[in-house]
C-alpha cells in the first residue's frame, strides 16, 4: 500500500536537499552540441500516485530534452500497431555492449538485441513510419505523449534535432547497418530524421511523470496500450531500460525504467506510482548519475522495489 502523502514529500525533499549538496553530479552529453550547454546542477524530481495526487520537487518546471526516454512511447505505438510481427525485427534481450554499437548490430545480422538500444529504436520508427510520412508519424507520437500526459503544451525542439541530426554519425551508420540487412522499409533520411525529432521532445519533469501514468496501470481515461503490452514494456525497462546499467540499476532500485543522456529517468512502480527524475550529469553508461540516485533513495524509502513483497 502507498504510504501517505506527507512521507512521500519528506522524501522527496530529502532527496532534493542530497542531490543540491553533491559535488559530484556527472558528465552532460557533450557529444550532443544543444546538450552540452545544459546547466548540470539541475535537478527535479515528480512524482504521480495512484489516487491522482502530484508531488514535486527542485526544477519541475522547466523543460528538458528527453532522448532515449521517448523510446517507451514510440515502442507502445508500434506493439499497438503490428503485435508479434514486430518482434521479427527487433530482439528482447539486454544488450551486451554500448547503446549505440555498431558490432553488436553485426553480430546480430541486423536484428537489434532490443527496441531500447539506438539501432532497436530506429527499427521501431521505422514500424512507426508505415503507411505515413515523417511529419504525419510525429504528429502520432506527438498525440500520443501528449495524451498520455494530459498536457497538449509538449512540443519537439526543433534545434535539438537539428543538433542530434547533424553529430548524429554513429545513428546514420547504424541505419545503413539496418538497411544493409534489409530491416529498414525506408530510407535512412526519412527513418533517421523522425527519430531525432521524437528524441528531441521537451517536456517538464511534472509533465513526463504523469506520462508514464497509463505504465504504472493507472485509470488515466482513454486506454492507450492494452494491458499485455503494458507488462511488457515494464519488463524490457527493467532489463534494458539502463543499456549496460540495467542490471545495476535493477540491484539499487528494483523498478522499471527508462533513461535518456538528457538527464532524465521515467520510472514506474506498477499499481502505485510513475516518476521522473531530470538530472543532466551522466554516468559512465550514459544514465543520470543523480536521478539514479535520488530512485534509489525513494524506492528503498517506500518499499517500492518490485523485488520485495508488499
Amino acid at each position: 500500500m502507498v504510504r501517505n502523502e506527507r512521507s512521500v514529500e519528506g522524501v522527496l525533499e530529502r532527496i532534493f536537499r542530497s542531490a543540491k549538496a553533491t559535488k559530484t553530479k556527472g558528465d552532460v552529453a557533450k557529444y550532443i552540441p544543444e546538450l552540452a550547454s545544459v546547466d548540470p546542477d539541475r535537478f527535479a524530481i515528480s512524482v504521480c500516485l495512484s489516487d491522482g495526487r502530484q508531488l514535486s520537487a527542485g526544477d519541475v518546471s522547466t523543460p528538458f530534452s528527453i532522448q532515449s526516454v521517448s523510446k517507451v512511447f514510440t515502442l507502445a505505438i508500434a506493439l499497438g500497431r503490428r503485435g508479434e510481427s514486430f518482434w521479427q525485427r527487433v530482439g528482447r534481450e539486454p544488450s551486451t555492449n554500448a547503446f549505440n554499437s555498431l558490432q553488436e548490430l553485426e553480430v546480430r545480422q541486423g536484428i537489434p538485441s532490443n527496441p531500447f538500444v539506438n539501432a532497436g529504436a530506429i527499427v521501431t520508427t521505422d514500424t512507426i513510419l508505415a503507411g505515413s510520412s515523417p511529419a504525419e508519424a510525429l504528429a502520432e507520437i506527438l498525440l500520443f505523449v501528449q495524451t498520455a500526459a494530459s498536457d497538449s503544451g509538449i512540443r519537439i525542439d526543433p534545434s535539438v534535432a537539428e543538433s542530434e541530426k547533424l553529430s548524429g554519425h554513429k545513428n546514420w551508420a547504424l541505419a545503413h547497418v539496418l538497411a544493409a540487412y534489409d530491416n529498414l522499409a525506408h530510407s535512412c533520411e526519412l527513418t533517421l530524421g523522425t527519430y531525432f525529432h521524437h528524441c528531441a521532445i521537451a517536456m517538464t519533469c511534472e509533465q513526463l511523470a504523469r506520462s508514464g501514468r497509463f505504465l504504472a496501470g493507472f485509470d488515466t481515461g482513454p486506454q492507450l496500450v492494452r494491458a499485455s503490452s503494458v507488462r511488457l514494456i515494464n519488463a524490457l525497462m527493467l532489463t534494458c531500460g539502463h543499456y549496460n546499467g540495467s542490471g545495476e540499476f535493477a540491484y539499487r532500485v528494483g523498478l522499471p525504467a527508462k533513461s535518456g543522456v538528457g538527464g532524465a529517468i521515467l520510472a514506474i512502480v506498477p499499481g502505485k506510482a510513475s516518476i521522473a527524475t531530470w538530472a543532466p550529469g551522466l554516468d559512465s553508461n550514459g544514465n543520470s548519475l543523480l536521478g539514479t540516485a535520488a530512485l534509489e533513495e525513494l524506492s528503498h524509502a517506500m518499499g517500492w522495489s518490485v523485488f520485495v513483497r508488499g
